[in-house]
């Protein structure tokens, strides 16, 4: 007869022989061999569709990416899902593109009982502080709710300032899962070469424009780090402000159509995320060109997949293609 500690003991080991032969698709917590090892990929959300178009070529197959903005979304219309917040939950790492664009994203973190990291992809990109002020700070700490003087957050249309948002996410996932770190630097370093392509690809494009007719106007102030980087004059805009929701008066519609007529600017572009008409009305008045639907530029979204814009370096190449060929006067 067995004592009843006996009894106990056995029904024990049972218990773990039946747990460990029912286990093995759990990660053994002390095992010499890696081979044997069935590690997890890093849990990911990113904010914006370029931040996370970043993060999976950064990450490769050692990470999954939640994204929360959906292509042609604008960021400030943003209102999170119940999968979003469990998404954001769940994840080990979040990234943010910054300047205060996700001005929603303190209290959805709050809320959702997010207790990883958060990567401030904007941290050491120099950021401008608008057009008409005329000069770049640099970006320190994260965080504050959006307004013009944190500067202008579209500062990804830039590629050299991709490069330095990669090697941010880059050391934010080494340090949150260091046996990957090699991986994660190959897959940056890989993607820098690309994006140094794409930014020569653009400079020699927009080269092949006169000077004098290098001027823009668009849909809203969104493409000054652009303008900076190739050497294009920002003329005006149908929103005068990096945010979306602001509106010109009647006085200023009447001032943008005439600086439009006085410069000689050949084309508005619209923008994909955002609606046509009243571009459209300005450029009617000003007898210009509108550059909208299929042709309109990505400016705060990439597009969904299958579009000219469905990734960082289509979106850049088609904004490109799309500029000059409107400012040069030819057919796309």
């Amino acid at each position: 007869m067995f004592s009843p500690l006996a009894r106990t003991l056995s029904s024990a080991a049972l218990v773990v022989l039946f747990a460990a032969a029912c286990g093995g698709a759990q990660k053994p917590s002390d095992s010499s061999d890696p081979a044997l090892e069935t590690a997890r990929p890093l849990k990911v959300v990113a904010t914006t569709t370029q931040v996370a178009d970043f993060a999976r070529n950064v990450g490769g197959d050692r990470v999954t990416v939640h994204q929360l903005l959906k292509p042609n979304v604008d960021p400030h219309d943003y209102e999170p899902s119940p999968a979003d917040m469990r998404a954001i939950g769940e994840a080990d790492v979040l990234v943010k593109n910054g300047v205060g664009l996700e001005k929603w994203l303190d209290e959805t973190i709050s809320a959702a009982g997010f207790d990883g990291t958060v990567v401030d992809a904007s941290q050491n990109v120099q950021i401008r502080m608008g057009s008409e002020e005329g000069h770049e700070e640099g970006h320190g700490e994260e965080g504050h709710d959006h307004d013009e003087s944190e500067g202008d957050p579209h500062i990804w249309h830039n590629p050299l300032n991709v490069k330095t948002m990669v090697a941010t996410i880059e050391k934010a996932f080494a340090a949150a899962d260091p046996r990957d770190a090699a991986a994660y630097q190959a897959n940056r370093t890989a993607y820098d070469a690309k994006l140094d392509a794409l930014d020569a690809d653009i400079a020699r494009k927009i080269e092949s424009v006169p000077a004098a007719r290098r001027k823009i106007v668009t849909n809203h102030d969104a493409f000054g780090y652009y303008l900076d980087r190739y050497k294009l004059t920002f003329v005006g805009s149908i929103i005068p402000s990096f945010d979306t929701s602001a509106e010109l008066s009647a006085k200023q519609v009447s001032d943008l159509v005439a600086e439009i007529r006085s410069t000689g600017v050949a084309a508005i572009f619209s923008e994909a995320s955002l609606p046509p008409k009243t571009a459209e009305a300005i450029g009617r008045e000003a007898g210009v060109t509108v550059v909208a639907g299929e042709d309109a530029l990505y400016g705060d979204s990439l597009g969904p997949e299958g579009s000219a814009g469905a990734t960082y370096l289509q979106m850049e190449e088609h904004n490109t293609d799309t500029i000059v060929n409107a400012l040069r006067g030819t057919a796309a």
